[in-house]
């Protein structure tokens, strides 16, 4: 069974900078696609960064020039650096990945809440 898990969330002030990491475990064949989304209150669920098992990279407009997503495929895990936050970065950060087991499926984990505030 695969599990995703975020980590690195929590409070920074405006302009501050956090690193988001997801980890994926369980009987992994490959991962050929990692992505970052995020959902305030009240909002539904939004895209903010993807990269696919050729290093390519695509992002939200709302976090171009301030977030960074890689990953390191040894060790299964996704990264999101995210720097120059803002108050409307707020929101709890989902990991979501397609992954290759017996078949290939997606898989989302718990979330990580990233709050900007002063």
């Amino acid at each position: 069974q695969v599990q995703l898990v975020e980590s690195g969330g929590g409070l920074v002030q405006p302009g501050g900078s956090l690193r988001l990491s997801c980890a994926a475990s369980g009987s992994i064949f490959s991962i050929n696609y990692m992505a970052w989304y995020r959902q305030a209150p009240g909002k539904q669920r939004e895209f903010v960064a993807a990269t696919t098992s050729g290093d390519s990279t695509n992002y939200a407009d709302s976090v171009k020039g301030r977030f960074t997503i890689s990953r390191d495929n040894a060790k299964n895990t996704g990264y999101l650096q995210m720097n120059s936050l803002k108050p409307e970065d707020t929101a709890v950060y989902y990991c979501n990945a397609h992954i290759l087991t017996t078949y290939w499926r997606d898989y989302w984990g718990q979330g990580t809440q990233v709050t900007v505030s002063s």
